[in-house]
């Protein structure tokens, strides 16, 4: 076999006797890292220690990761200003948190007859909303709905990134200011990663939506 030695030092070429006696000599294992190789590549390691340090990486990067959300809001073509006001703060905050949004215009009745009434509002927040997002998927109408598509400029990782240090500049402010509520230190970072998101999908409703 080829061996490698416990610092990634090339050994050399050792009968398996010699592999053994050198694991044992180092107090290590003998763990076999290219079973393919001709001749077969091992290493001498801690491997316990190996499975931890592998362990603790991959749950860093699953902390780090950053899930594509869609969340959506529903609004009605004859909604009143300030009920589209509101439902513009959602689609705003959404889109700070790198999450993409879907507008959902729902026509009822007669307003089906109206299309352009949806079009124009879902233009309006398109343009009220363009310094964070911009329009990904243009309006569609699909049955009695018109849909539209929000994505954001920032990405997700960025936003989370922001969240974070946005988090520990509150938590430096609550220590000198001890009277300050410590839950309001972790809500950039809660936003930031989804804690009240919903992804839409066909086996549950989005929580995030809202009929006008």
């Amino acid at each position: 076999m080829r061996l490698v030695g416990p610092s990634g030092e090339q050994v050399g070429i050792v009968p398996l006797a010699k592999a053994l006696e050198l694991a044992q000599e180092y107090d290590l294992d003998l763990v076999e890292v290219a079973a393919n190789a001709r001749p077969p590549v091992c290493k001498l390691m801690d491997y316990g220690k190996f499975k931890y340090e592998s362990a603790m990486k991959a749950r860093e990067a699953r902390k780090n990761q950053a899930h594509t959300v869609i969340k959506e809001m529903k609004l009605r073509p004859k909604i009143d200003p300030h009920d589209y006001d509101t439902k513009k703060g959602h689609v705003v905050r959404f889109l700070k948190q790198g999450d993409k949004v879907k507008i959902t215009i729902m026509f009822r009745g007669r307003e089906q007859s109206r299309p352009e009434l949806g079009y124009r509002l879902l233009q309006r927040l398109a343009e009220d909303v363009q310094e964070l997002g911009f329009v990904e998927s243009n309006p569609k109408q699909d049955g009695r709905n018109m849909i539209m598509v929000l994505g954001p400029h920032k990405k997700k990782t960025e936003a989370m990134a922001e969240a974070r240090q946005a988090q520990e500049a509150r938590k430096a402010e609550a220590k000198a200011n001890p009277g300050r509520s410590q839950n309001a230190a972790d809500l950039d970072l809660e936003d930031a990663e989804g804690a009240d998101s919903v992804e839409a999908s066909a086996e549950a409703p989005a929580e995030a939506s809202a009929e006008a």
